[in-house]
């Protein structure tokens, strides 16, 4: 199954580990701890951008006045995400396909989520022994959209961006895998892994 790629990159949330629920929990504590509107669909188009910039997004789209900072609202959102973690996430059937390349090809994350929680989850998940490189949204200067974080994965594994598969859920990260000449896998559209986060 895609062998003709030389390295194999997996965004995390959503794709490789169901994390929808754990997120959309999180997010709706944070958003109303802070009087910020939550609305569905425009949560569900930012998901795979990184926390601070969703506030920064969220709050100019409402065009609103709030006296916290992004990273205030992140350590908060975070804190919800740690002490919950354990009842939400799981691997998807994604984690299959890693097993049965594990130490065959070089494989890497690439996450819109910051590195520390990243680890947290592949650890709860089992995946951590599968992964060779993890690059959390706090690795690069521009995370999701941009191609940055896929670029440093290719990088790490020592393989052309050219020769890397990128198995994605989410706009922004497609995007930047396109951004970052490397073919992508909608796994919702080809594995039917759907991200169970912020639906109608």
């Amino acid at each position: 199954m895609y062998t003709e790629y030389e390295g194999i990159i997996f965004d995390m949330d959503g794709t490789l580990v169901d994390s929808g629920r754990l997120h959309q929990n999180a997010w709706t504590q944070a958003l109303n701890q802070y009087q910020i509107p939550i609305n569905f669909a425009l949560m569900r188009s930012l998901a795979g951008v990184p926390t601070k910039e969703t506030v920064d997004i969220l709050v100019k789209h409402f065009d609103l006045n709030i006296q916290a900072s992004s990273d205030e609202i992140n350590e908060f959102k975070e804190a919800i995400v740690k002490e919950t973690i354990h009842q939400y996430v799981k691997p998807t059937k994604l984690a299959e396909f890693a097993r049965d390349n594990a130490g065959k090809r070089p494989m890497a994350v690439g996450t819109g989520a910051y590195t520390a929680e990243a680890k947290h989850i592949l650890e709860i998940c089992g995946l951590t022994e599968l992964i060779d490189h993890l690059v959390g949204a706090d690795q690069v200067k521009n995370p999701k959209p941009a191609p940055d974080t896929f670029l440093r994965c290719a990088e790490l594994m020592k393989v052309k961006p050219e020769k890397c598969i990128v198995f994605e859920d989410a706009p922004a990260g497609m995007q930047a895998a396109k951004s970052a000449g490397m073919f992508v896998v909608d796994v919702l559209e080809v594995m039917q892994i759907k991200n169970d986060y912020f639906l109608e």
